[in-house]
């Protein structure tokens, strides 16, 4: 189907149509969009490295009420060396295999995330995007499903991952997701345990260094409060890129892949530093169209996106009181009804 025969008003955001397909919106995009530049991918990745190195400058000299600021600018600087690597887990960085997977680790390194344990993951995540019981990234779970949980995990799913400490889910992420080759294929295990080791080893050596020259504050100050501002905003964009109450989630017999992909995630706009140190990796909807365009295409894409689909694409602002509107009622998730329900909604219709 060329550009003149798609027919936007053929998509609606119900995830029923077998008609629409991911090619249809594909080939509305410019070309352009999916070409390399080593140019622009080494130039991000060396303007990234020299914003840590700056932001590290800035903790080691600061005064200590200066201290958060320099935290949190270092720690969105990270956040980009995790978006580096996440163009190298979808072979966009470079057009070498080899290439996008040493550099995927090198960036990875400072954050202790295996890059093959994460990759993988994520890859299932694009290839089940919005699919109940299959999505992998902030999936929402069903009232029966929370029912049949003990004690703990009600807790710690209630209290924590999806009310005002949404920002600690990426960490239970990292830490029960990436490390356990024994979860993956037997195929993928060699490299799982490859990048299990890199990190290992990492830690092994930074860590004690780190620790025996500036002491428990210096690991403190420059490592522990950096991460977890890096996980900060892992949480934030993740939860945010595929969850306010308009999205669908869709059981398998139902979801389509072209409405998944297109309306069922979240371009929002940040402060442009943010954008600019995270390398616009919340211009999102794009990057779910297609994982091979590079994230220095993203705009371009998104441009042609508005342009041709625009009725079907959910655009934010962030502020704190989107963050609030998500974490207020985006807890359950009813399948019968399509639609989230907060816990107090399920707590009020149990009595």
């Amino acid at each position: 189907m060329t550009l003149s025969t798609v027919d936007p008003q053929k998509l609606t955001n119900d995830a029923d149509k077998p008609d629409i397909r991911l090619t249809d919106i594909l080939k509305t995009l410019p070309q352009e969009c999916f070409e390399h530049n080593s140019r622009k991918a080494w130039s991000k990745a060396l303007i990234n490295v020299l914003m840590v190195g700056l932001g590290y400058v800035g903790i080691a000299f600061a005064p200590s009420f200066l201290l958060p600021l320099f935290w949190i600018f270092t720690g969105t600087a990270l956040t980009g060396f995790f978006v580096i690597a996440h163009d190298c887990g979808h072979r966009s960085f470079a057009k070498r295999r080899w290439v996008n997977d040493l550099v995927g680790h090198l960036f990875m390194m400072p954050l202790i995330y295996p890059f093959h344990g994460w990759r993988i993951q994520h890859n299932h995540h694009h290839t089940h995007t919005n699919k109940l019981e299959e999505d992998n990234a902030w999936h929402p779970i069903t009232p029966e499903l929370f029912e049949s949980w003990g004690p703990i995990s009600k807790f710690t799913y209630e209290g924590f991952i999806r009310r005002r400490l949404w920002w600690v889910g990426s960490i239970g992420h990292w830490a029960v997701a990436h490390f356990n080759w024994s979860e993956f294929r037997e195929k993928d295990r060699s490299s799982v345990k490859l990048s299990v080791g890199v990190v290992v080893v990492f830690a092994a050596i930074a860590f004690p260094t780190l620790i025996a020259t500036t002491g428990i504050w210096g690991f403190v100050k420059f490592w522990l409060m950096p991460w977890l501002v890096y996980h900060f905003w892992m949480s934030t964009f993740t939860l945010v890129h595929h969850t306010t109450p308009e999205i669908p989630f869709s059981a398998p017999d139902k979801w389509n892949a072209a409405m998944a992909q297109l309306s069922g995630t979240v371009h929002c706009d940040y402060p442009r530093w943010i954008e600019f140190l995270c390398h616009d990796i919340n211009v999102h909807i794009p990057h779910h169209i297609s994982t091979a365009i590079p994230s220095y295409n993203l705009r371009l894409a998104h441009s042609s996106l508005q342009q041709n689909w625009g009725t079907y694409l959910h655009e934010r602002s962030f502020s704190w009181a989107l963050m609030k509107h998500i974490t207020d009622q985006c807890h359950l998730y009813d399948d019968s009804e399509n639609r989230y329900q907060s816990f107090k909604d399920y707590y009020q219709a149990k009595k």
